[in-house]
């Protein structure tokens, strides 16, 4: 299907840059493709990539504020609805994370729904990345990729303590009714299990009763499927369905176009070379982060751990110390991982918030993320580098602009929620590099290991 022939399938826009590369990896994985961007790609740019079936935006609306989620998210809304894609989603992290005050998702749907004039379905439900969702309560396990524990999402040891949007509430309307006055129906668990004559009359009743959103429970791929139906076949023929949620929007799209025939699989993928050194950046503060720092440098990782506080106050000599370290042990082709945290109890996170709270327009997330993106440019420009593992899904926004990156491309699918991809970053070192974007929760303890190695999974 070429992008200036026949409609796409799908376009998405994503709240950060790692939950943007989920998105990329499911519609992939199916056999869709895909290329991501950081900003809405121009005429030029698409036909750069021919056979398109679908296209990203990787945005940063997670860390904004409601009136500059408004101002964002409406051209970028307008800008995907020219291209005429069947379907428009926008892609939020699959535990919720938002608030009244930053990634407001009512905000986003609000604004969808001010551009599309659709009925605004809600898929957080992930199966794929152990994240469930029965009777409008989400649950998550500890972990993407790993045998965690799985958790009501307010009581999710990570989760609920996240330094900006802390998870206290687990039933997804209650969550939204927060930042939303928008009249929320629920297709649940029952539902959705029914035959498919019964589902599609339970989603027409509730539309009937006036519902804006339609929230859809579901715990496995039979159900993902199931919702892709009813998504394909209330979709309008002459304009996009916008729709809101978790990479379970392209699973159970993906899913049903393959079951009809539409799509096929993509199954074979080139296995990646095991490299070294390995550079790490990480700005995350999420505990499954911290463990995988820990047992990197238990297996010999060169540790450099960030002094944010020097940052937040303007200090250049602590920026320019972090990359010359970097340099002299990535040429002793010793793997590297640089770090803004270890764990919401890292107590640079208290500190460096102290000192930020004096300028309102700059965040944590905007600041660090930055400042490791820079850091990493100037690092590549020393040293050549196969592969780049950047952690922290708010961070990883800032750092992929400040690398210079304009477009990714997975090639290859080594671990749930977090593909290989290749940048495309003209005039920059990164351009060509192999990048994989890591969110806080994503990975078992051995993670950057498993990075390391190319190994699919």
């Amino acid at each position: 299907m070429s992008i200036t022939a026949n409609r796409l399938l799908l376009s998405f826009y994503g709240d950060d840059f790692t939950g943007s590369t989920d998105a990329l990896e499911f519609l992939s994985k199916a056999g869709i493709k895909t290329m991501l961007f950081i900003s809405a790609p121009s005429k030029e740019q698409l036909q750069q990539y021919p056979d398109l079936q679908a296209i990203g935006i990787a945005g940063m609306s997670r860390t904004m504020s409601p009136k500059a989620m408004e101002a964002t998210l409406k051209p970028a809304f307008e800008a995907l609805k020219a291209i005429n894609p069947e379907h428009v989603h926008y892609k939020i992290c699959s535990t919720f994370d938002s608030s009244p005050e930053r990634g407001n998702i009512g905000i986003a749907i609000k604004t969808g729904q001010s551009v599309f004039k659709t009925l605004v379905p809600l898929v957080v439900a992930a199966p794929a990345l152990g994240r469930y969702c029965t009777f409008g309560n989400l649950y998550a396990r500890m972990g993407i990729g790993s045998q965690g524990q799985i958790y009501r999402l307010d009581r999710h040891p990570s989760m609920s303590k996240h330094p900006t949007t802390p998870a206290t509430e687990s039933d997804l309307r209650l969550h939204l009714a927060k930042q939303s006055t928008v009249k929320t129906g629920l297709l649940d668990i029952l539902d959705i299990a029914k035959e498919s004559e019964q589902r599609k009359e339970k989603l027409h009743s509730l539309i009937a009763e006036g519902n804006e959103v339609i929230l859809f429970d579901a715990i496995d791929a039979t159900h993902m499927e199931s919702i892709g139906e009813l998504l394909a076949n209330i979709a309008p023929r002459d304009h996009p369905l916008f729709s809101v949620g978790s990479s379970g929007i392209e699973m159970a799209l993906g899913l049903y176009w393959n079951r009809i025939g539409r799509i096929k699989n993509k199954e074979n993928w080139p296995q990646p070379s095991a490299v070294k050194p390995l550079l790490v950046v990480s700005g995350s503060c999420s505990p499954v982060t911290a463990q995988q720092i820990n047992q990197a440098v238990a297996i010999g990782f060169e540790e450099i751990a960030l002094d944010t506080v020097a940052i937040a106050k303007q200090q250049d000599e602590e920026i320019l110390k972090v990359i010359t370290k970097a340099v002299t042990f990535l040429r002793a082709e010793k793997n590297v991982v640089i770090h803004t945290s270890k764990g919401p109890d890292d107590e640079r996170l208290a500190n460096t918030g102290k000192i930020l709270k004096q300028d309102e327009q700059l965040t944590s997330a905007s600041l660090l993320g930055t400042v490791l993106g820079n850091i990493t440019r100037a690092i590549l420009e020393e040293v050549k580098l196969p592969r780049l593992l950047l952690a922290g899904g708010d961070t990883s926004s800032y750092a992929a602009r400040a690398l210079g990156i304009e477009a990714v491309e997975m090639i290859a699918p080594l671990s749930p929620g977090a593909p290989l991809c290749k940048a495309y970053a003209p005039n920059s070192p990164a351009d060509g590099i192999e990048i994989n974007f890591k969110g806080g929760q994503v990975g078992a303890p051995n993670y950057f290991e498993h990075i390391q190695s190319g190994k699919i999974s």
